[in-house]
C-alpha cells in the first residue's frame, strides 16, 4: 500500500457498508493504524462496521471536531511524515467536504505529502444527481444565516444566482429546523422556482422530491425533524 493520507468516506446512516463502499476501501482501512477523525466515538463505530474483529485498542485517534485546534493538525501528521499511512474520517459521507478534514488536507498538501481520496457517498453530489437540476454549475452554501431577516436576504440572493447564472444552489439545516426552513423557502421564493428536498440519502428513510414552490404549497412534506436533508433550488 502506498504511504499516504487516505480520505475515507463513511456511510450516511445505518446503511450496510457493502451497499455504498467498495471492498477496496476495507483493504486500505485495515492497514491503517492512525486516524484523524471528526468524532472518535462515531469513527470507532464505523471501523467496527468495516470489520467487527478490528482491534480498536491498537489504533491511534486524533480528534478534529469542534473543540480541536487547527494548530494541532500539523502535529497530527507526524506519523505520516515518519512513513505511516493515515486515514481521515468524517462523521458522515466524504471527509474534507463541508468538514474540518479540509484543514488537515490543506496542511498535507502544503507539506508535499501524498493525499488519496477513496470512493464513497457524498450527499451533495447524490442530491444534485437526483434533483434534475443543473449538474454542470452548482454551489454548496452550507447553513443559511440563523437570523430570519438575514436568512430571507440570503435565500433571495441565492435565488437570484439561479436565474442570473443558471447555477443550482444547495444548503443544509439542522434536522429539527428542516420544516421551518422549508416554510421560509415557500414564503420567499418565486412560485415557479423549483425546490428539491433530498433527505436520508442512501438510507431506508430516503426521500427525494422536486417540485415548484407552487406545487410544494399543495404538498404535505414528510416529517424530516430527525433526518439530515439537503435543500436545492433551481429555475
Amino acid at each position: 500500500m502506498e504511504t499516504a493520507l487516505y480520505l475515507l468516506p463513511v456511510t450516511l446512516g445505518e446503511t450496510p457498508i457493502e451497499q455504498v463502499l467498495p471492498p477496496y476501501n476495507r483493504e486500505i482501512i485495515l492497514q491503517i493504524k492512525h486516524f484523524i477523525v471528526e468524532d472518535i466515538r462515531s469513527a470507532r463505530r464505523f471501523l467496527k462496521k468495516v470489520d467487527r474483529n478490528i482491534n480498536i485498542d491498537e489504533l491511534e485517534f486524533y480528534p478534529m471536531g469542534k473543540h480541536a485546534s487547527v494548530d494541532l493538525f500539523a502535529e497530527y501528521l507526524k506519523p505520516l511524515q515518519a512513513g505511516c499511512s493515515m486515514g481521515v474520517i468524517s462523521e458522515a459521507g466524504c471527509p474534507a467536504v463541508a468538514d474540518p478534514g479540509a484543514d488537515v488536507v490543506a496542511i498535507a498538501q502544503r507539506k508535499g505529502l501524498r493525499v488519496i481520496p477513496l470512493v464513497g457517498p457524498s450527499s451533495m453530489i447524490l442530491a444534485v444527481m437526483a434533483s434534475g437540476f443543473n449538474g454542470q454549475s452548482f454551489a454548496f452554501n452550507g447553513y443559511l444565516p440563523i437570523d430570519s431577516g438575514d436568512r430571507v436576504k440570503k435565500i433571495k440572493q441565492l435565488e437570484g444566482r439561479v436565474y442570473a447564472e443558471y447555477q443550482t444552489q444547495l444548503f443544509i439545516e439542522t434536522p429539527y429546523r428542516n420544516a421551518k426552513l422549508m416554510e421560509m423557502l415557500l414564503q420567499t421564493c418565486r412560485p415557479q422556482t423549483k425546490i428539491c428536498v433530498a433527505a436520508g440519502i442512501t438510507c431506508p428513510e430516503e426521500y427525494i422530491c422536486t417540485k415548484t414552490v407552487l406545487e410544494w404549497k399543495k404538498t404535505k412534506l414528510p416529517d424530516l425533524s430527525k433526518i439530515p436533508a439537503i435543500f436545492l433550488i433551481y429555475k
